[in-house]
């Protein structure tokens, strides 16, 4: 018997379709947003993710959770048999295959029953965004390119895992310079995640300082912002919630970065967006984004926190570094 696991519950449908799989098990969680924090059991892990998970889309928190535990008891009951995974390039899902390559490693299972379809291109496609994009009869084609793991790849993958969750992202560059055969997109991946820390040019994360350039002065609708965002990504990773989320962020904080229009409501794709003078300030490297506001946010283990927090993205290494003190 194989399970097949895919990153969400369009590819679940779309495996359906194609008659490949009559059920697929979605992930379906951003591992790049929010805390993933080590040190907590895989209950405790649960629990973590889906009280972030509901606070940030107003989904239920229990009924959050049940999904994770139904998940993930799926995943170890297929231990006897075959694992098939369905994914692509982009940073929120090679942080899914990390996760579930360090579980299937740590149930036992043997590196030759899982196997591995991962893509960041189609022919014909010329910004390929993922599987979502793909007509149902598109996906058998893309068995022939379908990766067994090794036991290296599962070691990798679950070297990953670890250090996402680490308290400490010294870990990071080594995933970020590993090249493998199997996990081919995982380093990139990784180099992604580091650029979420804060710069040393300008206290912003690569995502906060491409909303910002993709904001013109005149302004935009933050739906509009989000589209050139994705453009500007080499792989397209960050769903408009997120997004949405993330300029929320810079519109409220102490010294806001973005004016919104309408003000004090929830950014949604209608919502108007102007760049402050500290924002271009801060965008033309004049000023310092965590100096001006702090930070209060996770990238994966790692609480950045404060006015001076503990790590930088530093430009000149294009490497996480402790922050000068």
């Amino acid at each position: 018997m194989t399970l097949h696991v895919t990153n969400g519950d369009i590819v679940v449908d779309l495996l359906r379709r194609a008659g490949l799989a009559d059920g697929a098990l979605a992930w379906a969680d951003v591992l790049h947003e929010g805390p993933v924090p080590g040190g907590l059991d895989d209950d405790g892990l649960r629990r973590e993710r889906a009280g972030f998970i509901a606070g940030a889309d107003g989904a239920d928190a229990a009924e959050v959770l049940r999904r994770f535990e139904e998940r993930d008891r799926a995943l170890a009951a297929g231990s006897g048999g075959e694992y098939l995974l369905w994914f692509e390039a982009d940073l929120y899902d090679q942080l899914q295959i990390a996760q579930i390559v360090a579980g299937l490693r740590e149930l036992g299972v043997a590196p030759g029953r899982v196997t591995l379809v991962c893509i960041g291109e189609y022919p014909g496609i010329a910004h390929f965004g993922g599987l979502g994009q793909l007509e149902p009869g598109q996906l058998p084609g893309l068995l022939d390119a379908a990766t067994p793991l090794t036991a290296e790849a599962l070691d990798l993958g679950a070297a990953a895992w670890a250090a996402l969750r680490a308290p400490d992202p010294g870990g990071l560059g080594r995933i970020a310079a590993s090249r493998s055969p199997e996990l081919r997109f995982l380093g990139e991946a990784f180099d992604r995640l580091a650029r979420e820390y804060p710069s040393t040019r300008d206290g912003l994360s690569l995502t906060e300082r491409r909303i910002l350039a993709a904001t013109p002065a005149d302004g935009a609708t933050a739906g509009t912002v989000f589209a050139r965002l994705g453009e500007r990504e080499a792989r397209p990773y960050l769903a408009d919630l997120f997004a949405f989320r993330i300029m929320d962020r810079l519109a409220t904080a102490r010294v806001p970065l973005l004016e919104l229009d309408p003000p004090g409501d929830a950014v949604t794709a209608a919502t108007w967006l102007r760049p402050t003078p500290a924002g271009t300030r801060v965008l033309r490297g004049e000023a310092d984004h965590v100096a001006l506001n702090g930070v209060d946010r996770w990238v994966g283990g790692v609480h950045l926190l404060g006015d001076r927090p503990s790590w930088r993205f530093d430009e000149g290494t294009e490497s996480v570094q402790p922050a000068p003190t």
